[in-house]
């Protein structure tokens, strides 16, 4: 199993190498991302839908694939475009555990429209004033400290958010949010939501949320999933903050395969992610978006 993907301290983010996207009943490849994360992907067909609904803009080919009213295959043959973006896990104790922040976005919203989310968007220029280029993870940091203040009323001190994990979505977009997680102790004060952006909110239990996802009660996208599914584990904020003090940055650059009964998201280590095929037997790094559930597997 090739060993997981890092980012390095500086913040500057690992380069992609050439993608393909295997399709059923289409071209055996689509070429994909170019050899860096602001290359834009050309005409790419790939997997188009997300949390059981179809994610991607529109049919750009005159009618849909073969097959694609049926199984979700979609074409993507304009460039995406890319965005940095960050987002922060608020997390407390409380009397039954840990508890993270979760916020109810907009239906309305293109992006993640009525999904519950941790606060947090993209990156705006007032985040890199006094910041050199290549200082990303800074701007990243006061990047997520703004959204919290904009979006929940919550005040941060950029300084005090650690860096959890880096997520590059697959390119089933027109545009890709490639966002940066961080964590740190909730600050006191009560929630304030914008009622613009945010329509809702709520102290979440990670088992909790993953539980109310699958009842159908809220929506989750995959990395807000797989996010809650680690915080799962840990009793107290400080066992928490403690993970995330002593393990390296992991990078996720996502891929879709189908699987019988739905999709798999595929991350590195996975023996079917350099090929998007889902179907090859041998290591597990994956979240299985099935009708019956959800399950993340991963290789020791």
């Amino acid at each position: 199993m090739k060993p997981a993907t890092v980012l390095p301290d500086a913040g500057i983010l690992p380069r992609i190498g050439p993608q393909t996207h295997p399709v059923p009943g289409g071209p055996a490849e689509g070429p994909g991302a170019g050899p860096g994360l602001t290359d834009r992907p050309r005409a790419t067909l790939c997997w188009g839908r997300w949390s059981g609904r179809l994610v991607s803009d529109r049919w750009t080919a005159p009618s849909p694939p073969a097959g694609s009213e049926e199984t979700g295959w979609c074409q993507v043959s304009e460039p995406s475009e890319s965005f940095t973006a960050a987002t922060v896990i608020l997390v407390r104790d409380s009397d039954a555990g840990l508890e993270t922040l979760m916020l109810r976005r907009n239906s309305k919203l293109d992006f993640v429209g009525g999904m519950w989310v941790f606060p947090g968007g993209r990156l705006d220029p007032e985040d890199w004033t006094g910041l050199a280029e290549d200082q990303l993870l800074a701007a990243s940091r006061r990047a997520a400290a703004r959204e919290a203040q904009e979006e929940a009323g919550l005040s941060l001190d950029p300084g005090s958010l650690m860096p959890y994990s880096h997520w590059t979505p697959p390119p089933i977009r027109l545009k890709r949010f490639l966002t940066w997680f961080f964590i740190a102790p909730a600050p006191e004060g009560p929630v304030r939501i914008d009622g613009g952006e945010i329509h809702d909110s709520a102290w979440m239990q990670p088992a909790e949320a993953l539980r109310r996802r699958d009842a159908g009660e809220i929506e989750l996208a995959p990395p807000t999933w797989v996010t809650l599914y680690e915080l799962s584990s840990f009793a107290n904020v400080g066992r928490a903050l403690e993970h995330a003090k002593t393990r390296e940055c992991e990078a996720f650059a996502t891929r879709i395969g189908k699987v019988d009964g739905g999709v798999a998201a595929l991350w590195h280590g996975d023996a079917g992610y350099e090929t998007s095929d889902a179907s090859l037997a041998g290591a597990r790094h994956r979240l299985l978006m099935l009708d019956s559930g959800w399950r993340y597997e991963r290789s020791p």
